[in-house]
C-alpha cells in the first residue's frame, strides 16, 4: 500500500531516494511562493522546500540557490536551518528540492500569534531581529562562498526597473502619484554604501523566535542576493509600520505599538551603531519598499479582478494601493512620521 501523499510530493518515491522508514507529510505553507512540508519518518522531523506546482520560472523558484545561500551562511552569526541535502532530479518527486532540519519555536504572523509577548519580550524580540539583520549585512560574501552569488553593482537601479516592468504586467487602473513616484525613485537611486548579502523579505515573521525571544532561525531566503543592505532595512521598516498606518491591512498584524513592540526609529539607531552605515538616505529605500508593496498588492488585485485567484484575503489588497503609493510620496518627501 502506497503512502498518502499532499500535494506536490511523492513519498514513496522520496523514501527511496532518502534510504529511510516511511515516510508522512503535511503542507506547511503553499502557494505562489516555494512550498514548504513538514517531514518524519518517526525518528527525524525535517523541512522539505520545492517550487510551487504547474510551471514556474526557474530563477524564481531555485532551490540550489536557496540551498547555496543557507549553507554558506551556516557557520556565521545568521541563524539559519541545517541544511541536509539538495536533491535537482526531478524524477523523485516531480521538481528539485532540498531537506533541512525542522527548527522548533513559534512565527509571529498576526496580532493573536503576538498576544501573549509582554512588552519586555516584545521589545527583546525586536532587537534581536534587527541584530541578526545587522549580522547578516556584516557577512563577508567571499568569506562563506558567495562572491559571485549577484551583482551588487547597479541593484537598485534593476530592482527599480524590474518592479516598474511588474507594475505595468498588471496595470488596469489610474492609480494617483503613481508615475510621480517611479520617476522619483528613478532618477533619485542613492549610491550604496556596501555590498552585502541582502535577504530581500526580511520580516519578523519569516523568522521563527525561540523561546527566549532569540531568532532561532531565519527563513525564506528565496530572494536573497548581493546587494544593497539598506534595502533590507527600508522594506523592513514598511512592514514594521504598516499595521499603524494601515489598521486591519492583511499583510502585517503581528507588529505593533500596542503589543509592546518598539518604534522602528530605535531599531534603526541600534541597525545604524551596529554596522556604521549611514542612514541619510534611508527614506529612499523606505519609500522604494512601499512602491514594492504597491506593485504586488496591484498584481493580486489585478488577478483577483480577473478570477483567477482562489482562496480569501484577496478581494482587501487592491485598497491598500493607492494609499501605499500616496505614503511613498509622502516618504520621499519627507512627510511620513516613524
Amino acid at each position: 500500500m502506497s503512502t498518502p501523499t499532499p500535494p506536490g510530493l511523492d513519498l514513496d518515491r522520496l523514501r527511496t531516494h532518502l534510504g529511510t522508514g516511511p515516510l508522512t507529510a503535511a503542507l506547511i505553507s503553499g502557494g505562489k511562493s516555494n512550498l514548504t512540508y513538514r517531514l518524519t519518518d518517526g525518528n527525524h522531523r525535517w523541512v522539505l522546500r520545492r517550487p510551487p506546482l504547474g510551471h514556474v520560472l526557474a530563477t524564481a523558484h531555485d532551490m540550489a540557490r536557496e540551498h547555496r545561500v543557507i549553507a554558506a551562511l551556516a557557520p556565521t552569526p545568521v541563524p539559519v536551518p541545517t541544511v541536509h541535502l539538495l536533491c535537482e532530479d526531478t524524477e523523485v518527486i516531480g521538481a528539485p528540492f532540498y531537506l533541512m532540519d525542522e527548527v522548533q519555536g513559534t512565527v509571529y504572523r498576526t496580532a493573536e500569534d503576538a498576544a501573549g509577548l509582554s512588552p519586555e519580550r516584545a521589545r527583546t524580540l525586536s532587537f534581536r531581529l534587527i541584530d541578526v539583520l545587522a549580522e547578516l549585512h556584516a557577512v563577508r560574501p567571499a568569506e562563506v562562498g558567495l562572491a559571485e552569488f549577484g551583482r551588487p553593482d547597479g541593484y537598485m537601479e534593476r530592482q527599480v526597473s524590474r518592479w516598474h516592468r511588474q507594475f505595468e504586467g498588471s496595470r488596469s487602473r489610474d492609480i494617483p502619484g503613481m508615475e510621480e513616484l517611479q520617476q522619483r525613485l528613478s532618477e533619485g537611486v542613492p549610491a550604496a554604501q556596501r555590498a552585502a548579502v541582502v535577504h530581500g523579505d526580511y520580516r519578523l515573521d519569516n523568522t521563527i523566535a525561540a523561546p527566549d525571544d532569540t531568532i532561532a532561525a531565519v527563513l525564506d531566503w528565496e530572494m536573497a542576493t548581493l546587494g544593497d543592505p539598506l534595502a533590507d532595512l527600508g522594506l523592513m521598516k514598511v512592514y514594521w509600520d504598516i499595521a499603524g498606518r494601515m489598521p486591519g491591512n492583511p499583510v502585517a498584524g503581528a507588529v505593533s505599538p500596542e503589543l509592546g513592540f518598539p518604534a522602528m526609529r530605535e531599531l534603526e539607531e541600534r541597525y545604524a551603531a551596529t554596522t556604521g552605515l549611514d542612514l541619510t538616505p534611508l527614506p529612499w529605500y523606505t519609500a522604494f519598499g512601499q512602491y514594492k508593496l504597491a506593485v504586488i498588492a496591484e498584481g493580486i488585485h489585478y488577478r483577483f479582478t480577473q478570477g483567477k485567484t482562489v482562496g480569501d484575503g484577496f478581494s482587501h489588497l487592491g485598497a491598500m494601493v493607492p494609499p501605499l503609493v500616496a505614503l511613498a510620496l509622502d516618504t520621499m518627501n519627507g512627510k511620513a512620521a516613524g
